[in-house]
């Protein structure tokens, strides 16, 4: 029930609903602390027309994902405890699942500019925010807003304090505007920046704020620590939204197609959203789970085989898993059988490049990370192009190339694992910025660091070759058994060779 209609002025109006004024200081925005059933960090992408995707376990409550609505879901939040979570639509709909109440919304009322985004505030309530900066409040208190006020820049988005009495309000342009305990550090708004700011997200102690734009760069303030970012690196599509982990240490960002990016010790990565979705991702949000990969192509437990051009002629096995190379070299001649290998593939297609070293001169910007290395950057440059090129050979073979694709690492390197890695990396840029949504390693375990280095993990999947043990238990023992691998989910093994003469590979 509405206790108030307050006029903020002629421009914005300010809703207050009863009970925000009993508050609960230790319930806000999910907490800090991991319950002991979910120790792990984790998280979700929530796209436009309601879908939710969760990953590294966390709790699915349910989404609005096939109901017609009449706008477009632009945000979400986690509760407290992390037992629920709303949506909310670019009306001010608010949808609640889990433990998440429903205290009321702005759905029926004419609003003078969009909702772009929500936060969740002591006591179990919440804020919406729209892009003139005017607040709605629901089961919270109103701490003040930008409404009426005139802005250099929209707002695009919110965070609330961990203890859930203050907010900030971040504008495209950088600018953040401070209410109730949380203080302003810092922020962009006389800074040029290359693409506009696109979100923000608040540190677990609330005494910093990191912002994220549409190019992936990260913007740090306060006590944020920047783990890392996409910026100059080439995009296929922008970057939206992103959540820092739980207990710090570490943040993901994604793009419209449900990308995932992960920077950080303390925020794993547990995949990305499928290559086709239905609506595109508009918003992200952080909760505790309980582990595992939610972005693979494979369900757990699945066999099949990964195939090449020495494979070319043979009549191929049924299967559910089939990984076909495009190339076995970098810049190398496209495998002559690759349409009909892909055709075999079918649903679980799936494609690697085999690389090798080498160097170029010059190459994509993104590869500056490495300028401090001659040859780590000319290698960078080198595996970016070989990636772009491994890609645009399948797709010029008439086959699916919007699928998972594999960086397959063994065989001969250079003496010098910087510029190994530098090319592995950049190989892993070059084919995200095809679109891929979902790129990883393919290397033997006692091997990988042998070629890249004990200093190099990416955050990507990994597709373990190990052809020893039974694959059951590659999946679930061999990052304790070897060191330095990729810090990704085991996502696929290798698990022995002559398998009806092919390699053999689980599901995990």
């Amino acid at each position: 029930m509405l206790v108030g209609i307050v006029a903020a002025s002629l421009l914005t109006t300010v809703l207050v609903v009863a009970g925000a004024t009993s508050i609960r200081k230790a319930d806000a925005a999910v907490s800090n602390v991991a319950p002991a059933s979910r120790p792990d960090p984790a998280y979700y992408l929530v796209a436009s027309d309601g879908g939710i995707f969760d990953f590294g376990g966390a709790p699915f409550f349910g989404s609005m994902g096939g109901t017609p609505l009449n706008r477009p879901v632009v945000g979400m939040d986690v509760t407290r405890d992390g037992g629920g979570y709303w949506e909310v639509a670019s009306d001010g709909g608010v949808f609640s699942f889990g433990d998440a109440a429903f205290h009321g919304s702005t759905g029926n009322i004419s609003l003078n500019q969009p909702i772009v985004g929500m936060a969740a505030a002591a006591g179990g309530g919440y804020w919406l925010v729209a892009s003139d900066g005017g607040i709605f409040s629901f089961g919270a208190p109103f701490l003040g807003s930008m409404g009426a006020i005139p802005l250099n820049r929209p707002i695009v988005g919110m965070a609330a304090t961990p203890d859930g009495n203050g907010y900030w309000l971040v504008a495209s342009d950088g600018g953040v505007f401070s209410f109730g305990d949380a203080a302003f550090h810092g922020s962009t708004g006389n800074i040029v920046l290359n693409k506009p700011i696109v979100g923000m997200t608040s540190t677990p102690s609330g005494n910093g704020y990191t912002m994220v734009a549409s190019d992936g760069g990260i913007f740090t303030f306060g006590d944020a620590t920047f783990e890392g970012s996409l910026g100059g690196t080439p995009l296929a599509r922008p970057v939206v939204a992103m959540a820092n982990s739980p207990n710090g240490g570490g943040y993901w960002f994604s793009d419209t197609n449900g990308a995932v990016t992960s920077e950080g010790p303390k925020a794993n990565y547990w995949g990305s959203a499928p290559q086709v979705i239905n609506k595109p991702v508009v918003g992200m949000a952080a909760n505790w789970g309980v582990g595992g990969f939610s972005g693979s192509p494979y369900q757990s437990g699945a066999y099949g085989y990964d195939v090449s051009n020495w494979q070319c002629g043979q009549t191929l096995p049924g299967h559910s898993i089939g990984v076909v190379e495009v190339v076995g070299q970098s810049f190398g001649a496209v495998n002559s059988c690759l349409a009909s290998e892909a055709a075999w593939a079918g649903g679980g297609l799936n494609l690697y490049v085999f690389l090798t070293f080498g160097t170029q001169s010059t190459g994509d910007p993104a590869c500056g990370a490495y300028a401090a290395d001659g040859l780590a950057v000319q290698s960078c440059y080198y595996g970016f192009a070989a990636a772009q090129d491994a890609y645009a050979k399948a797709a010029g073979a008439g086959i699916d190339a919007q699928v998972a694709w594999w960086m397959d690492v063994e065989g001969s390197w250079s003496g010098d694992t910087n510029a190994n890695a530098a090319l592995v990396q950049g190989a892993l840029w070059g084919i995200r910025s095809e679109g891929i949504n979902n790129a990883g390693i393919y290397a033997s375990p006692g091997v990988w660091s042998g070629i890249v280095g004990r200093n190099y993990q990416p955050p990507v999947p990994y597709w373990a070759a190990d052809w020893g043990p039974p694959a059951t238990t590659t999946c679930a023992s061999v990052k304790s058994q070897y060191s330095y691998l990729p810090t990704g989910p085991v996502v696929l093994v290798q698990y022995s060779d002559n398998v009806n003469g092919l390699d053999g590979d689980y599901a995990c």
